[in-house]
């Protein structure tokens, strides 16, 4: 048994699969419906509904990236903002010296952290 997260947009997938290159080089891609991504050893799913829906992604999942220190929490934190949105701001706080919570321009939340 495989437990592997699915994330549906209506369209932007190949949007995604930009973004997330240049922001993970070393990310692996199976194209296909759905498509399969490999982040950091993190397998993803991703589809393009033709349906459209009433619901779209919610921060309430999000994908959390341990970052080895602060420059690589930056790097990710500007690629992966541009064009989306932050919920929490860059800096310290009491479980972390270095967090950042964003949405990504195609809706992704992510939780970037340098851990204590």
């Amino acid at each position: 048994m495989q437990i592997t997260p699915q994330l549906m947009f209506e369209g932007r997938v190949d949007e995604a699969l930009a973004l997330w290159r240049r922001a993970f080089p070393d990310m692996q891609v199976t194209p296909g419906i759905p498509a399969t991504v490999e982040i950091a050893g993190q397998r993803l799913r991703l589809f393009d509904s033709p349906v459209h829906h009433d619901f779209t992604l919610t921060p309430s999942f999000s994908l959390t990236v341990a970052c080895a220190d602060e420059a690589e929490l930056r790097r990710l934190a500007d690629v992966l903002g541009e064009g989306g949105a932050v919920l929490m701001e860059l800096g310290a706080y009491d479980f972390s010296p270095c967090y950042t919570w964003i949405v990504d321009r195609v809706g992704v939340s992510w939780q970037l952290i340098v851990e204590p």
